[in-house]
């Protein structure tokens, strides 16, 4: 009995020392863990050093990120991926663009696969948590595309079909909007072109950037003026001090971009809706 009550005495000794060391043990590991992963991006010199910066981008997304006939990609965030480049490394040809899903577009930077991403990211609250946002460079939102001819104004779609995407946030915008519309779910642009078409729908809302690519394909297509919400693009990048040169080179790079006017010119430029508000047609690619 006795030797049992000074093992249990013993034990109680030593449980504070070993809870202390399980403690250490395990801030050790998260300690480790998170310089894995804080160090795990490139930092400037390093880019510099290789001579090349890896971006991540869109390859569908006309008229910010597409295509064209050769192949070739083209639109506003390739623009501005290789106006960036330049300022950073000192020539246009030392980009390398990588085309990503939508699902891939902050984990692509997270694990390393690219230094930064841009590839209509909107800027949240939410995702700020894991990366850095740079001074947007365009502010979307959703918008309603239209072939009706009766249908000039917002006012002209109460009580009408509109098509929108299945659990999209675009939804919550025309329910501000247009609390007495139907709408219409649908899964794919490609199934709410197929509505438009048939008449079986008044107009599809959606985000403006990409149904201003759709009315340059589309020409009997015309988006209506009014903006339902306004959402900042911006491009990510790497959170963490060592990154702080990357994040301050690129936002007093896009700040420039803003005050010479050569922003809104590209804006302009890929038929994208301009500070006044119009929409327009792409005037090249």
């Amino acid at each position: 009995m006795g030797n049992g009550c000074n093992r249990w005495k013993t034990i109680d000794r030593l449980y504070p020392l070993l809870s202390a060391a399980i403690f250490v043990l395990l801030a050790f590991c998260f300690v480790f863990a998170d310089a894995r992963l804080s160090a795990s991006a490139a930092q400037m010199p390093e880019i510099q050093r290789r001579g090349y910066i890896k971006i991540a981008v869109k390859d569908n997304l006309r008229p910010l990120a597409f295509r064209d006939a050769r192949g070739q990609l083209q639109g506003l965030e390739i623009d501005l991926a290789k106006a960036l480049t330049v300022d950073l490394l000192g020539k246009e040809d030392s980009v390398r663009l990588q085309p990503v899903t939508n699902q891939d577009r902050l984990s692509a930077v997270l694990e390393d696969k690219v230094d930064i991403a841009i590839a209509r990211v909107t800027a949240t609250s939410s995702r700020a948590r894991l990366v850095s946002f740079s001074v947007p460079y365009y502010f979307d939102g959703a918008a309603l595309v239209t072939k009706d001819n009766t249908v000039q104004q917002l006012s002209h779609l109460t009580k009408r079909k509109i098509a929108v995407l299945d659990r999209s946030s675009t939804i919550a915008s025309v329910r501000y909007y247009l609390p007495s519309a139907e709408l219409v779910g649908v899964d794919s642009y490609q199934a709410a072109i197929a509505l438009l078409e048939k008449d079986a729908v008044a107009a599809f809302a959606a985000d403006g950037s990409v149904l201003s690519g759709l009315v340059q394909q589309y020409r009997q297509y015309r988006i209506l003026p009014n903006k339902l919400s306004t959402e900042p693009l911006s491009v990510v990048m790497p959170k963490g001090l060592q990154y702080d040169e990357l994040r301050r080179r690129v936002n007093v790079a896009i700040a420039r971009y803003i005050d010479s006017g050569w922003l809104q010119e590209r804006i302009k430029y890929w038929g994208l809706p301009t500070k006044n508000g119009n929409w327009g047609l792409a005037t090249g690619e």
